[in-house]
């Protein structure tokens, strides 16, 4: 008869070996701690940037409105500025800030020292503000995303932890559920656009990590829904009607917008050459297409939020504002200022959708702009499981769901048509060439 085999004794050197592995010293314990202390921080920090954008906007609105024509002049001056400390200061800090935090999944450690440093991500935070005050048509989101992925990088080196490519992909993620207040349209960017070029196995604590800023963020500002409790619907038989003109209208200009951007990099393109040799006198002209469509229009400033939250409650708006939207976000995006493009491409999308009323006059107002929001926006960045979400969340209009997936798909397929690269990577190849400089 065997003996039962003795219990494993609990000796000291046991205690020492297992604290070694698994104790407030070891590097698993302060990688999880660096994780969720990042996740945190993230939530203040997207908050904090969140209300210095919004009252950079409201000052420009009220500067606007008090010195109507002044824009003509201030408006090109300050993007020539802009971009002027930009590349002096901070040339990783140009553009939207999602590309950088692709790029930066090559080599996170060297990208902490450059792509997402500290004094990267906090030129770009006041540059971004200094955008919004002079009435570019810049979203903070893609900002929150670069700045979100340096706290990370920050909080690993206080921890004297490595830090991995998984957890840059958490941070950017966290950026997008924290700016929007909506944690699960930043847990599928996170693997539908900042990871959809690598494979990799997102862990539980990195999923957390992404949920938690949402949340740190949900509690500081409150528990709102981004565009208001819309919960619009749409009947089935309408649906297949709207559908798919909604996904191949807004696919196709989201693609045409993409493409754009594209051909105006450096290295292109010969406009994109010629741009490139004079930033400044290339980023006053963009400056001046903003500012007169600003000033001719009054609706093409800033983030055009409160244009878009009036269309999708049904306020009739008038038809050129998604082609001027369009051109203003466009100039906005090619002069080299720091700037995402989230919001204005929201904007515009309910520009599409606005325009697709008078195709569907009998159909309910707010779903045909919600779905021309999603084409939209879903052929800009080609992520529709992001974008369906973030429309979900941020009108609560879940009821549409159905409808807003055709529609995100349909798109994706009419941008690749219209531009097979997608756009973020695309613009992420030019601070590759950067990272792989400075290692």
């Amino acid at each position: 008869m065997n003996e039962a085999p003795s219990r494993r004794r609990w000796t000291r050197a046991r205690y020492r070996a297992l604290l070694r592995t698994s104790g407030p010293a070891s590097v698993q314990f302060r990688t999880r701690v660096a994780i969720l202390a990042g996740a945190i921080a993230i939530g203040v920090v997207a908050t904090l940037f969140a209300e210095a954008a919004d009252a950079a906007g409201a000052w420009f609105n009220a500067f606007a409105r008090r010195w109507h024509w002044l824009p003509l002049l201030t408006t090109p001056l300050i993007f020539v500025a802009l971009v002027r400390i930009t590349r002096r200061v901070a040339p990783l800090a140009r553009g939207s800030g999602i590309p950088q935090v692709i790029a930066a999944q090559a080599d996170p450690e060297a990208a902490t020292h450059s792509l997402i440093s500290p004094r990267t991500v906090i030129a770009k935070a006041f540059l971004t503000v200094g955008a919004v005050g002079a009435g570019a048509s810049v979203g903070r989101e893609g900002p929150t995303v670069q700045l979100a992925a340096a706290i990370m990088g920050v909080a690993h080196r206080l921890l004297r932890v490595p830090l991995r490519m998984p957890v840059v992909i958490a941070g950017g993620a966290a950026g997008v559920a924290a700016a929007f207040n909506t944690p699960l349209a930043g847990l599928l960017f996170a693997i539908e656009e900042l990871a959809s070029a690598y494979e990799q196995r997102v862990t539980l604590l990195v999923l957390a990590a992404i949920v938690i800023a949402g949340m740190v963020a949900q509690s500081v500002q409150g528990d709102y829904v981004y565009f208001g409790v819309i919960g619009a619907h749409m009947p089935i038989l309408a649906a297949v009607l709207v559908v798919p003109v909604a996904g191949v209208a807004g696919g196709a200009s989201g693609g045409l917008f993409a493409r754009a951007v594209l051909a105006l990099r450096p290295g292109a393109h010969r406009w994109g050459d010629r741009a490139g040799a004079r930033p400044l006198l290339f980023a006053g002209m963009c400056g001046l297409i903003v500012a007169g469509l600003g000033v001719f229009t009054g609706l093409t400033w800033g983030t055009g939020y409160s244009a878009a939250r009036a269309m999708i409650v049904g306020v009739d708006a008038p038809l050129w504002f998604g082609p001027a939207k369009f051109a203003a976000t466009l100039a906005t995006a090619v002069a080299g200022l720091p700037g995402g493009i989230f919001a204005p491409s929201l904007a515009v999308g309910a520009g599409v959708g606005n325009l697709l009323r008078q195709v569907f006059p009998g159909e309910p107002a707010s779903a045909v702009v919600i779905l021309g929001m999603v084409g939209y926006f879903a052929g800009v960045v080609r992520a529709p499981l992001t974008a369906v979400i973030i429309l979900s969340e941020t009108t609560a209009s879940r009821g549409l769901m159905l409808p807003m997936f055709a529609t995100a798909f349909i798109a994706d397929a009419a941008s690749r048509a219209v531009c097979r690269e997608k756009l973020y990577h695309g613009l992420s190849q030019g601070f590759a060439g950067a990272l792989r400089a400075g290692r």
